[in-house]
């Protein structure tokens, strides 16, 4: 090798080490603890493919894939709608106070996750929090969002909540970088702005939306920290099998399950990888 190609090697070196390290050495660890069981008699022993042989006939395993998909379904494409609709919104320069609008819808997206779970779980609740208060004082009885069928819709507003400025601060940036000679000719030719919005704005958010898309496929699949926090809250409601992970963090910290969790983890990723290549697929197919 020349020296010029020794000196690229040591300049991505730490980059490499780092990724090895935090990356790739966690996910080959992971399928290492999923070919083993551990028994209270005999010790662990190797099992090859049993563990996934389990995974796949797991019912609590295929209800939380089926509820976070759900979930995905429903939540993603609101979500992103939304997003996109406020993106167009500030963008189109009628909006009045956009850049304290834009900061305002922004902002939830520095809010852990963690305190903004809390704080709509207390906004959830029909006896402390301000559905509750809402019921005391007029007297009415509105449905307890916390209960087990409205739990993963109250979920999907929090989610909503937290990332939809996310989503619309990349929706916005990619509008921000549209050649406004596009624009002129636009005006020129006496489009109006639904036109604008369909000719010029929507195909230069495909590429954006499609990342946005990916992002929030593999957010939903990654659902934890909601039920987490939420099943203190509601223990009825969030069962141990609630979301995939939230179910493979039970396996091994509640059943000590340690190598079936891995397993878990390990098809839950190949399953998200899955989802996730279809979709890309799909949208550069239909871009082609």
């Amino acid at each position: 090798m020349t020296r010029r190609t020794w000196i690229g090697w040591q300049f991505v070196a730490p980059f490499l080490a780092v990724f090895a390290l935090v990356f790739l050495a966690p996910i080959v660890y992971s399928v290492y603890l999923s070919l083993y069981r551990t028994r209270l008699i005999g010790g662990t022993s190797f099992v090859g493919a049993e563990n996934y042989t389990k995974a796949l006939h797991d019912p609590q395993f295929w209800s939380a894939v089926g509820r976070v998909s759900l979930f995905m379904v429903v939540q993603v494409p609101i979500m992103l709608l939304l997003a996109l609709l406020i993106a167009l919104a500030i963008d189109s320069g009628r909006l009045y106070g956009a850049a304290f609008f834009r900061i305002s819808i922004f902002l939830p997206y520095a809010v852990p996750a963690v305190v903004a779970t809390l704080m709509w779980g207390f906004i959830y609740g029909d006896r402390f929090g301000l559905v509750g208060n809402i019921n005391d004082y007029f007297g009415v009885h509105l449905p307890d969002p916390l209960a087990p069928d409205l739990v993963l819709a109250s979920i999907g507003n929090i989610v909503t909540w937290e990332f939809v400025g996310y989503n619309m601060l990349i929706l916005y940036s990619a509008l921000r970088v549209v050649d406004t000679s596009l624009y002129e000719a636009a005006a020129i030719d006496g489009a109006g702005q639904w036109r604008i919005i369909r000719a010029i704005k929507l195909p230069a958010l495909r590429g954006p939306l499609l990342i946005t898309t990916m992002f929030s496929i593999i957010g939903s699949f990654q659902m934890f920290t909601e039920p987490v926090v939420l099943k203190t809250i509601a223990p009825n409601a969030i069962l141990t099998y609630f979301a995939p992970n939230y179910y493979a963090w039970q396996l091994s910290f509640g059943g000590q399950q340690y190598n079936y969790s891995a397993t878990v983890a390990v098809v839950m990723g190949l399953i998200t990888m899955l989802v996730a290549y279809l979709v890309q697929a799909r949208a550069v197919r239909k871009a082609g």
